[in-house]
């Protein structure tokens, strides 16, 4: 059998039996557009805050403390080889989107996260995706709340660069 689909077999059982509301809970200082994880100072890792968990889709890359709340989405995947997981995190009176991607499309993409607040409010981030299979992530801009953590909603597009047609959306509030 294929390992990757091996490999991705173990991580849905993972987060089906270890995680099944996909909670995870918000990093100390989100920065706003983020790469893939890498040793300290890399982008979208915040600075000087250990990995303690994530969810199941990038384990062990830029994980959130245990602190705050988080609403997430379930991990989906697209046939071309994008694989994401969005959430809204809040910590103490901040409120942020963040996704947890995986490119395997062997191109290099472009992201767009949305966070949705109430009153119609809007904060966007625009990343750039690597063409390579290592986890990443993408952050807003964190933003003083307005509301529960339940009236936003964030929402990341994945595309190819220019005028190409989406190749995968996942949202904070999807079913799976």
């Amino acid at each position: 059998m294929n390992l990757r689909v091996i490999g991705l077999g173990a991580v849905v059982l993972a987060a089906a039996l270890l995680s099944p509301a996909a909670s995870a809970g918000p990093a100390g200082a989100p920065v706003a557009p983020a790469g893939p994880a890498g040793a300290g100072g890399a982008p979208g890792e915040a600075p000087g805050k250990a990995p303690t968990e994530a969810p199941a889709l990038l384990a062990g890359i830029d994980a959130p403390p245990a602190a705050g709340t988080a609403t997430c989405g379930p991990e989906v995947a697209s046939p071309d080889g994008v694989e994401a997981q969005t959430c809204v995190l809040t910590e103490g009176r901040d409120t942020w989107a963040r996704t947890y991607y995986r490119n395997a499309t062997g191109e290099e993409l472009g992201a767009v996260l949305t966070l949705m607040a109430p009153g119609g409010r809007t904060v966007q981030a625009h990343c750039e995706v690597r063409a390579e299979d290592e986890p990443g992530v993408c952050e807003t801009p964190a933003e003083p709340s307005r509301g529960t953590s339940a009236e936003y909603t964030a929402v990341a597009e994945f595309a190819e660069s220019g005028e190409s047609p989406l190749l995968l959306r996942s949202g904070s509030n999807s079913a799976p």
